[in-house]
């Protein structure tokens, strides 16, 4: 593929003929869609090739992701360190997908950082600290499985992606446009959906299985959180939703049950800023999104020890909830200028 360097794919493809036979797949902690999907993905088309290949997830991830991949797949790092441990120290090869620093590896960052591989690095996110031996970093795709499917592309491997394959990597792409909403009007990515339909991959399962299917007291979460948590700010064309450790354990929380809150407030007319703070594990995670020019990532990495796109982002605290709060709503009159730039 034209984005992709001749050389350096032949390079890659050369190298995995004659030097890869195990390979471990690893994306981010707290892996979404996007991370999830194009892990399978490429986790399909090479054990189809002929590769031992596994994908190690760093913690577990939301259980409406669970119908995707083969048995057993992936393996959940937090749940078998051990064994995890011995599949990485015997790879010839670590893929990272979807994330651009080894910090975003939660408890398994420790261990990468004790080995010595051959590093492939495919992602979306812009600034990639991670010194891999080969990257193919794109910030134009809409999700690390589109860029997926091009590497797969480039090397002459799409012969090898199954079924399975398809459906993780539309599920990648889906999830991170929020089934086509945003960062969705690159006429190559329809291209590739529609080659990922051929090849089996079922859109209306996987709409269903990402918006569909999610338990009642989720639903109630959603409403407890538009109704009674939600600030508006409009004077800032900001909104703001939070939850504690508290809050989350009366609405029986699990992993991914407030995926898209964040998304919400954006719906509000004159909203161009959203941001969705959750205590969890002693620390605050935050989400932020937006829409137009506002740069979240620069926001999130500049106070709150996170980035990621110019529209969708996320970071942390340590600060107590309500300091955290604080500081967010302190520093909106900093930035009331760009954000009248959207409205």
């Amino acid at each position: 593929m034209e984005r992709f360097d001749v050389n350096t794919c032949n390079k890659v493809g050369e190298w995995l003929r004659k030097e890869v036979k195990k390979i471990v797949i690893i994306p981010h902690v707290n892996p979404d869609g996007d991370a999830i999907g194009s892990s399978l993905g490429l986790n399909d088309v090479f054990i189809n090739a002929g590769f031992d290949s596994c994908v190690i997830v760093p913690n577990d991830y939301p259980n409406y992701l669970g119908w995707l991949g083969a048995k057993d797949v992936p393996f959940v790092y937090e749940q078998g360190i051990e064994r995890c441990n011995k599949l990485i120290d015997q790879a010839d090869a670590l893929f990272y997908l979807d994330f651009n620093d080894i910090k975003r590896l939660g408890k398994l960052e420790a261990h990468i950082r004790s080995v010595s591989k051959t590093v492939v690095l495919i992602d979306h996110h812009p600034t990639p600290e991670i010194k891999a031996d080969y990257m193919f970093s794109d910030t134009n795709v809409s999700s690390t499985a589109e860029l997926v499917y091009d590497f797969v592309d480039a090397l002459g491997m799409l012969e090898h992606l199954s079924k399975i394959g398809a459906n993780a990597l539309l599920t990648g792409i889906i999830a991170d446009t929020g089934s086509f909403s945003h960062n969705a009007s690159r006429p190559s990515m329809y291209k590739i959906v529609s080659e990922l339909i051929d090849k089996g991959a079922e859109k209306e399962k996987i709409n269903e299985a990402l918006f569909n299917n999610f338990s009642e007291k989720r639903m109630r979460l959603l409403g407890f959180c538009l109704s009674e948590k939600m600030e508006v700010y409009p004077e800032f064309k900001t909104a703001l939703i939070w939850l504690s450790a508290e809050e989350l354990k009366r609405f029986d929380f699990h992993s991914g049950d407030t995926e898209g809150f964040v998304n919400y407030p954006l719906s509000i007319k004159g909203i161009v800023f959203s941001a969705f703070f959750m205590e969890k594990n002693n620390q605050i995670k935050i989400s932020f999104r937006s829409k137009g020019s506002f740069a979240t990532n620069d926001f999130c990495g500049a106070h709150f020890h996170g980035g990621g796109h110019r529209n969708a982002s996320g970071g942390e605290s340590l600060l107590p909830m309500a300091e955290a709060l604080s500081l967010f709503r302190s520093l909106l009159p900093q930035y009331s200028e760009r954000l009248e730039e959207d409205c």
